[in-house]
């Protein structure tokens, strides 16, 4: 199973606060628009998304289709096969894929310990 890009996307307090933290660390803007309330910060591989108001906890994102700088992969596995292989292991999904469609689209599950993860497929 390819998961694509991964990233942790971060619910902050105040979002000029935490970039500001986050460029100390040595991370530059990526990508987002702050005053839309995120931004994307980028060290090296390292991706963090930081979020305001957009939701309550901290999520564990995947991007089946893009590496690590946004750029389309040729080869990838589909959210919607994504989303079977994992039915068929008996995980319990939060949210599903319309298995549809085609293009984009997102699934979400929790981890054993609720940890939120989001596979969003952009393309």
């Amino acid at each position: 199973m390819k998961l694509g890009a991964f990233s942790i996307s971060l619910s902050v307090k105040d979002i000029h606060a935490s970039k500001a933290f986050y460029e100390n660390l040595g991370f530059t803007a990526f990508a987002g628009d702050i005053t839309k309330n995120y931004v994307i910060m980028k060290n090296e591989q390292a991706l963090i998304g930081l979020f305001q108001g957009m939701f309550a906890n901290n999520i564990l994102t995947f991007n089946p289709g893009w590496d690590d700088n946004a750029q389309n992969l040729e080869q990838f596995d589909d959210v919607r096969a994504i989303q079977q292989q994992l039915r068929s292991k008996g995980v319990t999904l939060v949210a599903e894929a319309d298995e549809s469609t085609s293009g984009p689209a997102s699934l979400m599950l929790t981890d054993p310990d609720g940890n939120m993860i989001y596979v969003d497929q952009h393309r």
